[in-house]
């Protein structure tokens, strides 16, 4: 029989750590929470001063059983759930259950899950950190109050099924106004030059900068044509001169290594990952992954942190790394770096990095899944560059005098890799184009001359990566709470994503607008953001966690009391469709389902049918030559193109078809996205077209 019972959150992790301590422990999981507030009803009794009425999670009565059996056994029972809030709330109500006493020496957490971590923090434990507990108590009592009171109202006015959230109402106005400055965008005219010469046989392209005034040079702005004829007219062809030229050293410095909210913004950009599959890969990667030879061995510290710390024995071991792998000159040039000034309550905690930098992503690749190699790699590579020096770039610039009107060119070349010898993927981008040789007084070879009209852009709607940075830059929310929060935006239809940027919806504007003309406070981002701070003070012990929720309540409740009274109710129609109800002849309209949009009859309940959307894209098949290409998804939810003629016609494509053909080979020609460029590439893929 174990002597020591050792309780965590995941059956991943409860395999991992039982490993590593032996025989006389015994590891269960909870999977998660065991009490919360229930689903049915509000679950907070506020005439008793806010009280959370706390039952055990319905289905979990038999996992709850087994643990309390196995804890009778025991001499010794551990708490070691997530070293976070969420995680000191389960083993407090663990404690609950298993009638612990709360300020015992029972709980341990572990930053990375490590056989020598593990073996010191379980001999280490302390009492549970009850301003923790306090602190996710109060978050969630304020969630379910934003929740559980607006919600019905939403229902009430708008339609059924409808939610409102404390943190999901900002985000969803960040994102409505930032479509209100797109169409009220009012694009401004301006103009470009640039000069086409020759220093010898080099062509030298030069870009208009300003005028030299008084010995001095002034940016001029070319707000119209004719600014920009003024400067072609009154520049000397025949004396383009090099006045003066500029030579120098610039520094890129490496970022910290990754928080919560960083990775989730990397993944985004780099690997094309939503934030609630990059939660889902880094929670496997710290849990625990097989590695033959080691057994399940966690590779990532914990990966919900606001920490840019590194720990001394991570530190000295990523130095060490790097000057047996690349030399001491790649070694950083100051022993720390800068730490985020917000940071305060999650310092304790470290950056997420490997826990050990030896095992590099491709020396363990075939332990890895490709989604955990990715983000693997991406981990790996931020916090060994963290530790290596600046790259150093040389640096030219220089002023091309015609009649005293500038035109400038500027250049780089690296010099001094550093850190971005890990970065070999992204070193080509780094490189830019040198400057070909001038020197001072040189005159060079007029041939050419060119004018442009371009106009301003209104700003770029949110995508993942955007939304995520705006979110912490605001102190709106939690890096932990990012995922769920854009996940209910999406799957409530009050925002979809076009081009991987989020666009508001009808619903998603009206109940906007509801929650801007009757809730205020609560989608203002300075009390939302100010509401964070409170918590951070409950979690500090420096505030009582109800005073927060008193306080709130307060509005809440007069802001609903006049929002029944002077909301109208409002109607949102389904899109109406060309496409005829072939059971009872009535226009189908479009709605919106738990897996997206579908046609169905508006005559429900009387007809209940019901078909999918075909979105076609205006292609003709080039394999039946009789169907037409439309979007379609995959199990997964990738979107690729196939022909409504299936299964009499099999073509498919990943990349999307365009009506053109391949110059080269007759097949049709595909369009796909590479960074911020379209490219045009042959389907056929025997055939090299590409542009």
């Amino acid at each position: 029989m174990a002597k020591n019972l050792v309780i965590v959150e995941s059956p991943t992790k409860a395999k991992t750590i039982k490993k590593m301590l032996g025989r006389n422990y015994k590891v269960v999981a909870s999977v998660g929470h065991v009490r919360d507030l229930p689903k049915s009803k509000l679950g907070i009794d506020i005439e008793n001063d806010f009280e959370p009425q706390y039952m055990n999670i319905w289905g979990k009565g038999k996992l709850i059983n087994e643990i309390k059996k196995e804890a009778k056994k025991a001499d010794n029972i551990i708490l070691a759930t997530d070293p976070d809030r969420e995680g000191e709330a389960i083993s407090w109500h663990l404690a609950h259950i298993l009638d612990l006493d709360p300020e015992g020496k029972n709980r341990v957490t572990f930053n990375e899950i490590t056989k020598d971590t593990v073996k010191r923090e379980i001999k280490n434990p302390r009492s549970i950190d009850m301003n923790l507990v306090d602190a996710q108590q109060a978050r969630r009592e304020l969630d379910r109050l934003a929740g559980y009171k607006i919600s019905p109202l939403l229902w009430k006015k708008v339609k059924s099924g409808l939610s409102a959230g404390r943190v999901q109402s900002v985000v969803l106005k960040l994102i409505c106004d930032r479509e209100e400055e797109i169409n009220n965008f009012i694009p401004e005219e301006y103009w470009t030059i640039q000069a086409d010469l020759r220093s010898g046989r080099k062509k030298v392209l030069v870009d208009y900068f300003g005028i030299k005034e008084n010995g001095k040079v002034v940016k001029n702005e070319l707000k119209n044509e004719k600014d920009a004829d003024d400067v072609i007219n009154s520049v000397d062809k025949d004396d383009f001169h090099v006045e003066k030229i500029k030579k120098g050293k610039r520094s890129k410095k490496s970022s910290n290594p990754y928080t919560t909210s960083t990775m989730q913004q990397d993944a985004s950009r780099k690997i094309n990952f939503p934030t609630r599959k990059t939660m889902m890969v880094a929670q496997s990667l710290y849990e625990g992954v097989e590695i033959p030879g080691e057994g399940s061995v966690g590779l990532i510290t914990y990966m919900r942190t606001d920490s840019t710390r590194i720990s001394d024995d991570a530190r000295n071991a990523g130095l060490k790394y790097i000057e047996d792998n690349y030399g001491k000159e790649f070694l950083e040039g100051k022993i720390s770096k800068k730490s985020k000034p917000n940071e305060k309550i999650q310092d304790a905690h470290e950056c997420i990095r490997p826990t050990d930098v030896f095992k590099t992503p491709y020396s363990i690749n075939e332990s890895l899944s490709k989604d955990q190699f990715k983000l693997y790699s991406l981990i790996w590579k931020r916090f060994v560059a963290s530790l290596m020096a600046d790259a150093i770039y040389e640096t030219v610039s220089a002023d091309i005098n015609s009649n005293d009107q500038i035109f400038r060119i500027n250049g780089s070349k690296l010099e001094f890799e550093g850190f971005l010898k890990v970065y070999e993927d992204v070193l080509a981008k780094e490189i830019k184009k040198a400057l070909p040789d001038l020197t001072e007084g040189q005159v060079l070879k007029f041939k050419d001359i060119l004018k442009e009209q371009h106009f301003t852009n209104p700003p770029a709607r949110y995508n993942e990566a955007s939304l995520i940075k705006e979110l912490e830059e605001l102190g709106i929310g939690r890096p932990s709470t990012y995922a769920p929060t854009i996940t209910t935006l999406k799957s409530r239809y009050y925002v979809v994503l076009e081009e991987k940027r989020f666009v508001p919806t009808e619903l998603g504007l009206t109940v906007n607008d509801i929650m801007k003309e009757n809730f205020k406070d609560l989608v203002d981002k300075k009390f939302t953001a100010e509401m964070e701070t409170e918590l951070d003070q409950i979690a500090d012990g420096e505030k009582y966690w109800k005073e927060l929720i008193r306080s709130f309540y307060g509005g809440l409740e007069k802001d609903l009391e006049k929002a029944y009274e002077n909301i109208e109710k409002v109607e949102i129609e389904d899109p109406v469709t060309d496409v005829i109800c072939e059971k009872c002849g009535r226009n189908m309209v479009i709605k919106m389902g738990r897996y997206g949009k579908f046609l169905a009859c508006p005559g429900f309940p009387e007809c209940r049918n019901t078909k999918p959307l075909v979105e076609k894209i205006g292609v003709k098949c080039p394999k039946c030559k009789d169907g037409e290409i439309v979007v379609k998804r995959s199990k997964k939810g990738r979107i690729f193109y196939g022909c409504d003629n299936f299964p009499d016609c099999d073509f498919v494509s990943w990349n999307k078809p365009i009506d053109e053909k391949c110059p080269k080979c007759g097949s049709i020609l595909t369009e796909t996205k590479s960074g911020k460029k379209t490219v045009i590439k042959c389907s056929n893929n025997t055939c090299d077209y590409r542009r």
